[in-house]
């Protein structure tokens, strides 16, 4: 029976390897577990169970080790990634009828006023948020 848990931990490696988790790499931790108990007991339950529990005491109890090493930082994209620039108004903003533009990192982008206010051509706004595909700005105190 070992031959088998040496093969689901070979497996999982491979997995582990074209993933970019790093979740796979217990459960073959948890198999060569389990094939070394096969060394000294036949049953494939206890097998199994010696799987089961060490790949997953090795999981959560690492959880928060690799959380600390592998800290991400979300990065905004898309129509996200402008929320907050300062941008120039290039067409009069109308909120009332929904026209106007801003450019803002070399894109043009519609907008509207907060609160339905116009805003004139050549004024320095920033962004707010994005409601579909319309920036909603406000001008900038200075």
């Amino acid at each position: 029976m070992w031959q088998i848990w040496i093969i689901i931990a070979g497996v999982c490696l491979v997995g582990e390897i074209l993933t970019t988790g790093f979740l796979i790499f217990w459960l073959s931790i948890g198999a060569l577990l389990a094939m070394i108990v096969s060394f000294f007991v036949d049953s494939i339950l206890i097998q199994t169970a010696v799987f089961v529990i060490s790949s997953a005491i090795l999981i959560f109890a690492t959880k928060p080790f690799v959380k600390k090493f592998a800290k991400t930082k979300d990065v905004k994209t898309n129509a996200y990634s402008i929320i907050g620039k300062n941008a120039i108004v290039t067409k009069d903003i109308d909120s009332i009828n929904g026209k106007g533009q801003i450019k803002v990192d070399s894109e043009t982008w519609s907008a509207v006023g907060k609160d339905d206010m116009n805003i004139e051509k050549g004024t320095e706004v920033e962004v707010l948020k994005i409601n579909g595909v319309k920036a909603i700005v406000a001008p900038i105190k200075k």
